[in-house]
């Protein structure tokens, strides 16, 4: 005597159908109605289809008669365009200094603005060494003037903040 079935991924076909009646739905996609398991595999070797359970958990389990490899060949062609058509957002992160200079601070704004019309999120962190932590004003002052460039581009997430020597703020696109 075979033991247990291993559970595989997907549909059940054909003999592994475990309900003595099924809903049966044509090829074409027309009701046949209720049937014994014994009837509707019948009619899926007349056709020479196969029986699919297409939904497990009604009562009694609904079956289709249709080329079972056809059916997954189409479903992993779907799940495979629906992954490529989603984007992945990204948080890029842009380091500062408080005593940024004009030329620097530009060159670090046209990146962060690339980034943000790729649509990818922006952590920007302004860094204290030494002395500059007790004046925290000045990157506070840094991270306000981001915030001010980049107004029609994007709007703050989170809000500046400090966490440990540096002060954090993120963005994201509008």
């Amino acid at each position: 005597m075979p033991g247990p079935v291993p559970e595989s991924k997907g549909p059940r076909v054909n003999g592994m159908i475990d309900a003595p009646t099924v809903r049966l739905v044509g090829a074409d996609g027309e009701q046949l109605g209720i049937v014994t398991i014994r009837d509707a595999l019948q009619r899926a070797e007349e056709a020479s289809l196969d029986l699919v359970e297409v939904a497990a958990s009604a009562q009694p389990p609904v079956c289709k008669l249709l080329d079972y490899g056809k059916f997954k060949y189409q479903s992993q062609k779907k799940a495979s365009q629906a992954r490529k058509k989603q984007k992945v957002i990204e948080v890029k992160e842009i380091k500062l200094r408080p005593g940024i200079d004009d030329h620097d601070y530009g060159v670090k704004m046209r990146a962060m603005a690339k980034f943000l019309q790729e649509g990818d999120k922006v952590k920007v962190t302004v860094r204290f060494r030494g002395r500059e932590l007790a004046h925290q004003d000045l990157g506070q002052r840094v991270l306000e003037r981001v915030r001010d460039d980049l107004l029609e581009l994007a709007k703050v997430e989170q809000f500046p903040m400090m966490e440990g020597r540096a002060l954090t703020m993120v963005i994201s696109p509008r």
